[in-house]
């Protein structure tokens, strides 16, 4: 057996920590440009307290509060405009996965001229980026815990992942209380984006003993808390849980990889703009199936965290899964039509061919463009 396992991040985990997020941030930078979306995190007060936590520790700060969902390449390069125009030394990111992908690829940019898809698909090699600070507030894409920033490019609609050590953040604070404000809808969505990271990651060819028991622990702790926190019925400690659950799946897709689920989302999200989550959901119990007979031992224990009884049930342990956390849905439902097969084939055969081939059965063109048209 060998293996390597690194993913040097410090994580601050705890309620009411993010409001320590001054002092925490002070030994990186004298001024910040807090990275956040449109609205939710002024709503929720968020912001506000950030920024309140910020001056107490005698930090200046920016607030860059453009990012959407799906972020785009050219949000991107606005944040490092107003990072330089700023003189920003750090940055801080305050939001869900957008948010800290963003973010990331901010402080990356910061540092590294050009293109951002150069770096993207391996054209040139980027080097150093500014410090960057990251405060989840939905509990899904474990992008606190990973060097990883997915971004799309509006000019081509190809959706691929910045990966490089350059953007692993120097703190994460995981505040489970911040995931409180989350609609119900979002909850559902990010929470099974976290269930596929350990799942994808535990069935990955990359896959190894660290990354597997993260991987199995995320399942598991979703499986009991998710249902019950969608359906309002959830404790403080089921927020705990599901709050650790993503983290711990964002820190084994640092190491162990996504494959065919996000491989095959990917497309369809960069194309459609469709959240994320949600298209996971229409995707993964289709793949499952015709990936379980390649990996049985791993899909079986899958199926039994799900009550189910083995790997020739997991893809309907799955379906029940999304019934519970009100998640079933079609990628038709979604917007997609059997037009967009094709475009969305090619795309997945050209961008996602690396996370297909981590999957452990590779599947051919044909296979992707039959598990799209199921999934209408």
């Amino acid at each position: 057996m060998e293996f390597c396992y690194n993913l040097p991040v410090n994580l601050i985990f705890g309620r009411g920590k993010a409001d320590s997020i001054g002092e925490i941030s002070s030994p990186y930078g004298k001024k910040a440009l807090v990275v956040t979306g449109t609205g939710s995190t002024k709503r929720s007060g968020l912001l506000d307290r950030v920024t309140d936590s910020l001056e107490k520790a005698g930090i200046e700060y920016a607030v860059f509060d453009k990012v959407t969902q799906n972020p785009l390449t050219t949000t991107v390069y606005e944040g490092v405009y107003a990072a330089v125009m700023n003189q920003c030394d750090m940055i801080l990111g305050v939001g869900g996965g957008s948010i800290m992908d963003a973010a990331k690829a901010i402080a990356f940019c910061c540092r590294n001229e050009g293109d951002i898809s150069d770096y993207i698909f391996g054209r040139k090699q980027g080097r150093g980026a500014l410090p960057i600070i990251l405060i989840p507030t939905t509990c899904g894409t474990g992008s606190e815990g990973n060097q990883i920033a997915v971004l799309t490019n509006p000019d081509t609609m190809d959706k691929k992942a910045l990966y490089t050590l350059e953007i692993m953040p120097k703190v994460s604070v995981v505040d489970p209380d911040v995931m409180k404000t989350m609609p119900v809808s979002v909850l559902s969505s990010v929470g099974f984006d976290a269930f596929t990271h350990a799942l994808e990651a535990y069935t990955s060819k990359k896959a190894n003993p660290v990354t597997d028991a993260q991987a199995l622990t995320a399942m598991e702790l979703l499986a009991e808390n998710l249902p019950a926190l969608v359906n309002g019925k959830g404790s403080d400690e089921a927020w705990d849980a599901v709050s650790l659950a993503a983290t711990l799946g964002g820190m084994v897709i640092g190491a162990a990889g996504v494959s065919a689920a996000h491989g095959m989302e990917h497309p369809a999200s960069g194309l459609k703009n469709i959240v994320h989550g949600r298209g996971l959901a229409a995707l993964t119990p289709n793949i499952a199936e015709r990936l379980a007979p390649a990996l049985p031992c791993k899909f079986a224990r899958v199926s039994r965290i799900l009550g189910g009884t083995d790997e020739k049930d997991c893809a309907d342990s799955i379906r029940r899964f999304l019934k519970s956390i009100d998640l079933s849905v079609t990628l038709g439902e979604l917007g997609i039509t059997p037009e967009d097969v094709p475009w969305m084939t090619e795309n997945c055969m050209k961008i996602s061919i690396g996370n297909l081939r981590n999957a452990p059965l590779e599947f051919s063109e044909e296979d992707v463009r039959e598990i799209y048209l199921e999934s209408i």
